[in-house]
């Protein structure tokens, strides 16, 4: 009897983890295509572009959103949040709207390739590995809070040389993070394929989304050919 429990505990986790990345998928398909739609739109551009307000002001949705999904998940039904994913896809497509104008298709295309192959493998890690990686995932937000302070005072500095070094950092950071993140969320998941579950799953999702979106801005900015 033991033994069934176990066994059908074990499947409901693999189907969860399962729906981690297939969430993640579609939300990266949204993205994607949400940016390539508006970067081949003049009106939408210059929508967004014409001035700093609607830019911030998307950059600022999309951080209400994140912080609402993550402090409300519990309480949220599953619809409710599943829509909120994909509002945050969408919007976050709107904002990477630019990179088609900054950087030629080839190389958006292979750092894509780069990334999902860095990604994954890390991820395989973070799920295989018997090693508990809370002490580095601590290190890594920490070290992260720097990034963003860093490249806050860049921001105004405007030095092309600590951009690189960023970028570097970035990329080692969210490649911690990827095996981190797999990690933590295979350990939230180790329940029946409850409603409360899937909204773990779908939080998961967004964390990984999150991972990757972000490996491959910063691998951009180190191997993409600007136009």
């Amino acid at each position: 009897m033991d033994s069934y429990i176990s066994e059908k505990v074990e499947v409901s986790q693999t189907l969860l983890i399962r729906k981690v990345y297939v969430w993640m998928c579609l939300a990266l398909l949204i993205t994607a295509g949400t940016a390539y739609r508006v970067s081949n739109s003049e009106e939408l551009l210059r929508l967004i572009f014409s001035s700093q307000l609607s830019f911030f002001g998307l950059i600022i949705a999309q951080l209400a959103i994140v912080w609402y999904l993550s402090a409300r998940i519990k309480t949220l039904a599953f619809t409710t949040a599943t829509i909120l994913f994909a509002l945050y896809s969408v919007l976050m497509g709107v904002t990477m709207s630019c990179i088609f104008l900054a950087y030629t298709q080839s190389s958006i295309t292979s750092t894509f390739l780069i990334t999902a192959g860095t990604f994954g493998v890390m991820s395989i890690y973070g799920f295989t590995t018997k090693k508990d990686l809370t002490s580095i995932g601590g290190l890594l937000i920490m070290a992260l809070v720097g990034l963003i302070i860093a490249m806050v005072v860049n921001y105004f500095m405007k030095s092309s040389m600590m951009d690189l070094v960023i970028s570097c950092i970035g990329v080692l950071i969210f490649v911690g993070l990827t095996a981190y993140d797999t990690q933590k969320i295979k350990g939230l998941l180790n329940q029946e394929n409850t409603e409360e579950n899937q909204k773990m799953a779908l939080l998961g999702s967004l964390m990984l989304y999150l991972d990757f979106i972000n490996l491959f801005l910063f691998l951009l900015r180190i191997f993409g050919k600007r136009r």
